[in-house]
């Protein structure tokens, strides 16, 4: 029901504020810990960072050269492929030649993922709808129960048990939370505990809802995701919708952006959503206005160039490029440095104070100096 506030003589703004039941920051759901390798997620430990190679699993070195790109992008944990027994056998030598945890990513094959655990993998994801009869999910949890590894029990849009399917349909909440609950039932049933579970379908809206439905019935640390989700712009897009408003409810606990693009620009996207929701606070923050005809410099390259060029920056900082005075200080205040723009000139700022005025041709350089100056400091 509206509420005329300017009408309302018995409370003014603020008592009306101070009814509402929305919490600012984010309260994170309560979830259990679950431990994958030298990365514990859940509980209240940081959100993980996800994505998985691309190459082919059986070509060690292509494999391994691909982590380690990941890994500096900021990957935290890493998921491969394996496709067959030759794929299986590789791990534990991709294993010895990384540092971030290693997960196997199984279909159809129980045998597989028993071959994955002796190899040394920190976790296995399987399909509830394609793993094939109770038997078999049993020899898979005894195996990781005796490696001491968790399972993740990965439902998405294309594994969904065809009864669910004939009930429910693809895009129905109801469909991906029945397929996990089924699975945790028959994982609860060995007395295995150690599970990651993730909802993951390609529309963005359907997701949310499972999540979120999921997430007042069980405990478990969820992994978030919005399966094939197209390329680096759509795709991009559709994750930051689906993953930053489950974020937004305070559920998730690692997150992985699916693209048709290399899976660096996966973590990129990964981390901008966790620090555009102040969740994670790492690197270089670049904000800056959308342009107008007040903007009398060339901004778009340069606000381009600026972020490219701060991507090896880890400690955490907020940069502002501004097209001029109205969006300049006065906005970007939360900033640590900026600039904004004037005519063929620009002012240098950190916080609200004017540090110095440059000719447009020197903005950039002037601003990357005082920015590694920053992050060098203590």
């Amino acid at each position: 029901m509206s509420r005329d506030i300017s009408n309302n003589k018995k409370q003014n703004w603020r008592e009306i504020l101070g009814k509402s039941k929305i919490t600012y920051p984010i309260e994170r759901r309560k979830s259990r810990a679950v431990k994958i390798g030298d990365v514990i997620i859940g509980g209240n430990f940081p959100i993980a960072i996800q994505s998985m190679t691309t190459t082919d699993t059986r070509d060690i070195e292509a494999t391994v050269k691909q982590i380690e790109q990941l890994e500096e992008a900021g990957c935290e944990i890493v998921r491969v492929a394996v496709l067959n027994k030759p794929a299986a056998e590789c791990l534990g030598k991709i294993k010895k030649q990384i540092k971030i945890p290693l997960v196997a990513d199984i279909h159809f094959s129980h045998n597989l993922a028993l071959i994955a655990i002796a190899q040394g993998v920190d976790k296995v994801r399987i399909n509830p709808g394609n793993i094939g009869p109770d038997w078999k999910v049993a020899e898979v949890v005894k195996a990781a129960k005796d490696a001491e590894i968790p399972i993740r029990i990965g439902v998405n849009s294309g594994s969904l048990p065809q009864d669910l399917l004939d009930e429910f349909g693809h895009e129905d909440p109801r469909a991906f939370v029945g397929a996990a609950l089924r699975e945790l039932e028959t994982l609860d049933k060995h007395d295995f505990h150690d599970t990651v579970i993730s909802l993951k379908s390609t529309n963005a809206s359907c997701a949310i809802f499972a999540y979120r439905m999921l997430a007042e019935l069980v405990d478990y640390p969820f992994h978030l995701g919005i399966t094939e989700a197209g390329t680096e712009f759509t795709g991009s897009i559709k994750s930051a919708v689906g993953i930053g408003s489950i974020l937004s409810h305070g559920i998730g606990d690692t997150l992985r952006v699916s693209l048709t693009a290399d899976p660096v620009k996966e973590i990129r996207v990964c981390k901008q959503i966790l620090t555009s929701l102040a969740l994670k606070k790492d690197g270089v923050e670049v904000i800056s206005c959308p342009t107008c005809g007040r903007c009398q410099i060339d901004l778009i390259p340069l606000a381009n160039r600026i972020e490219e060029n701060t991507r090896h920056i880890k400690k955490p900082m907020k940069v502002a490029v501004m097209g001029c005075v109205v969006n300049g200080p006065g906005e970007a205040k939360a900033a640590d440095i900026g600039i904004a723009g004037g005519l063929k000139k620009g002012i240098l700022f950190t916080g609200d104070k004017t540090q110095k005025t440059y000719k447009e041709d020197e903005l950039e350089e002037a601003l990357m100096k005082e920015i590694e100056k920053l992050a060098a400091e203590d």
